[in-house]
């Protein structure tokens, strides 16, 4: 029903910066909140920041400042601008949406990205 196409991940030096998008594709009616999450090796699955249809944000405090969500409501597309990067910030980032079905939908289901790394170092 729903595909969510992660893309821009790849490995870049401290200091530099990557931007991610996700495309939303297939038959829904509409997308609520969208996010990103990370998870590094040997750790779990971290909200790094979130955005909803209205376009509010949320972020974890430890990419404030950094990194920046946004969203294309036309194109079904939520953006990870990621700058200043870190060491700390190496992980694969799985893109989320949750998506409304249809017109009569009574909740909304989440969908998931099939993540892409990032990797930080010199």
């Amino acid at each position: 029903q729903v595909q969510l196409v992660e893309s821009g991940g790849g490995l870049v030096q401290p200091g530099g910066s990557l931007r991610l998008s996700c495309a939303a594709s297939g038959r829904f009616f509409s997308i609520n909140g969208m996010g990103w999450y990370r998870q590094a090796p040997g750790k779990q699955r971290e909200l790094v920041a979130t955005i909803t249809s209205g376009l509010s944000t949320n972020y974890a405090d430890s990419v404030k400042g950094r990194l920046t969500i946004s969203r294309d409501n036309a194109k079904n597309t939520v953006y990870l601008q990621m700058n200043s990067l870190k060491p700390e910030d190496t992980a694969v980032y799985y893109c989320n949406a949750q998506v409304v079905m249809s017109r009569i939908s009574t909740s909304a289901r989440n969908y998931w990205g099939q993540g892409t790394q990032v990797t930080v170092s010199s």
